[in-house]
């Protein structure tokens, strides 16, 4: 039996910015945004690269800044997202999303030709490699509630997000995150 491992590559282009929901970090290939992960518990995934950017990263870090500002509601971004063909309808249906505005688990199955695959559906939202340009954010349950978020510190991050763009949402039993 062989065993194979797999390497990990650094990614070609890193920027960490500042926000108001804690350090983004930003990764690009050069041509598009791959990946944009939210501080959780003080650090970030690749917290040990050094930075290196590029003028995708730099048009990023502008809107990001504008966008937590108030002065930016949609994202001109290239990005490239890498997962399943399942994965990539659910987040064509999230990059569909203005500003303020939100779907369900559910009406995105719909949209996706999987109407009872809410559960497939929640699984898609929370692989998203890109929140917020890609914002997976506006998504809830049917009944307003968030059920989860998988960037920052979770569902308050999420709850921040939604809060910032006049999105009514509940929420229960969390701690709000510091403006």
């Amino acid at each position: 039996m062989t065993i194979r491992t797999a390497t990990f590559e650094p990614p070609r282009y890193l920027v960490r910015v500042p926000s108001p929901i804690g350090r983004l970090e930003i990764t690009s290939d050069g041509e598009a945004i791959t990946s944009l992960s939210i501080e959780r518990a003080g650090s970030l995934p690749l917290e040990e690269f050094p930075e290196n950017r590029n003028s995708v990263l730099d048009a990023a870090a502008e809107q990001l800044a504008e966008y937590f500002d108030g002065r930016r509601r949609d994202f001109d971004l290239p990005v490239r997202l890498e997962g399943t063909a399942f994965q990539k309808a659910v987040w064509a249906q999230l990059r569909d999303l203005q500003w303020g505005e939100v779907a369900s688990y559910g009406s995105v199955g719909l949209a996706t030709g999987r109407a009872t695959a809410g559960r497939a559906v929640g699984g898609a939202v929370g692989a998203n490699p890109i929140p917020i340009i890609v914002p997976c954010h506006r998504i809830l349950a049917g009944n307003g509630k968030i059920t989860g978020y998988s960037g920052g510190n979770g569902i308050p991050t999420k709850a921040w997000l939604l809060d910032h763009e006049g999105i009514v949402h509940h929420t229960v039993g969390f701690e709000p995150v510091p403006a």
